[in-house]
């Protein structure tokens, strides 16, 4: 099971745990992580839980698609590792992923 690390932006960490295939927004829903609001579902189409990735697994993320890139865009705090959560899966290479949460979202 990959782990994931959520740091809201107040620095409070919160360590999950999720089966392979689930998405970042699912496993923080499932584990009630503040600051993921999920309001469409997990259907790329809110920006409601927009996450930025540590500098230190982006290339393991990989970047935006082209549908969740014009979701970011409607985000006030975007950064160059902004990700919807909902477009990350988890997979055995992500265990150990840490992703921040944005102060807007809080």
């Amino acid at each position: 099971m990959p782990s994931v690390t959520y740091i809201t932006h107040d620095g409070v960490p919160y360590a999950v745990e999720a089966v392979s295939g689930t998405n970042c927004m699912q496993a923080a829903i499932d584990n009630g992580v503040p600051g993921i609001d999920a309001d469409c579902g997990g259907q790329c189409s809110c920006a409601t839980c927009h996450v930025i990735v540590d500098p230190a697994w982006s290339a393991r993320v990989g970047p935006p698609g082209t549908a969740e890139n014009g979701m970011l865009g409607l985000t006030p705090e975007r950064t160059e590792t902004s990700r919807l959560a909902c477009q990350v899966t988890l997979d055995d290479g992500l265990d150990g992923l840490v992703l921040h949460l944005p102060e807007f979202q809080m």
